[in-house]
């Protein structure tokens, strides 16, 4: 039985270090782990989100793709802890999400018609809506 393929869309941002030279190294790795992008919006830069820190590049890359929302997920991680990454989720004590400087963070936004809702995973990403910048890609695509 043949897998149906999915546009997978994914948030990339960095706000450390050579900004322009870890998005086309994540774009790049991206794109060896699921094949030729099939779309992707502009780079753009915008302002922290959640914490004081320096700007951020962003853009939205989509692929297609045929694996499990879950072998998504662990190679975007992969690919974050790859590139420098390695810190793990922080919440305060309200239960929001304490945020950081990032090497590169990489964000399940959609993956076709699939929903997930999982303590480590839920797609739609829960924060489509509330970052302009998000949609604005989106819809530029």
């Amino acid at each position: 039985m043949r897998t149906m393929k999915r546009s997978l869309y994914l948030a990339l941002g960095t706000n450390m270090g050579d900004r322009a030279s870890n998005m086309e190294t994540a774009l790049a790795l991206l794109e060896e782990r699921f094949g030729p992008r099939s779309g992707m919006s502009e780079v753009i830069e915008t302002e922290a989100v959640g914490f004081d820190g320096p700007p951020f590049l962003n853009c939205i890359a989509v692929f297609l793709c045929s694996d499990s929302p879950s072998e998504v997920l662990a190679a975007c991680k992969a690919i974050e802890k790859r590139m420098g990454r390695n810190d793990s989720p922080e919440y305060a004590a309200d239960g929001s999400r304490i945020y950081h400087d990032r090497v590169m963070d990489i964000d399940i936004l959609m993956y076709g018609d699939i929903c997930v809702d999982t303590p480590e995973l839920t797609i739609p990403h829960p924060q489509i809506e509330s970052r302009a910048y998000i949609k604005e890609l989106l819809l530029n695509l």
